[in-house]
């Protein structure tokens, strides 16, 4: 399973960014889709998480201001950032939780990360 992962650049505070993540290969189903982040020198940080049903789950500082969302047809899974401060900086991974066709297991799978940058 490959995550393809766009979205991230620089922008201002206050400001809004869309980051999508694209899920390929050889998949028989995914379960929960998620996105989060990290910064130099901190461990990696739940931002939110989606699951095949729908239901959704944020961290706390960025409850209001970001949606997270999947399109199950086109194995995608977005994040729609509003609102956004300095302290979102980050680079940002997203995770789904897939099982491959012909496989028993459902596995964790990282996307190679997409930087965010809110600055003035």
């Amino acid at each position: 399973v490959q995550l393809q992962a766009s979205g991230g650049g620089l922008v201002q505070p206050g400001g809004s960014l869309r980051l999508s993540c694209a899920a390929s290969g050889n998949i028989f189903s995914i379960n929960g889709m998620g996105w989060y982040r990290q910064t130099p020198g901190k461990q990696r940080e739940l931002v939110a998480t989606v699951t095949s049903a729908g239901s959704t789950n944020y961290a706390d500082s960025v409850k209001g201001r970001f949606t997270i969302s999947r399109d199950n047809a086109k194995n995608t899974v977005f994040l729609q950032m509003s609102s956004l401060k300095p302290e979102d900086t980050a680079v940002y991974y997203c995770n789904v939780a897939a099982r491959v066709v012909g496989g028993l297991y459902v596995k964790s799978y990282w996307g190679q990360g997409t930087l965010v940058t809110v600055s003035s």
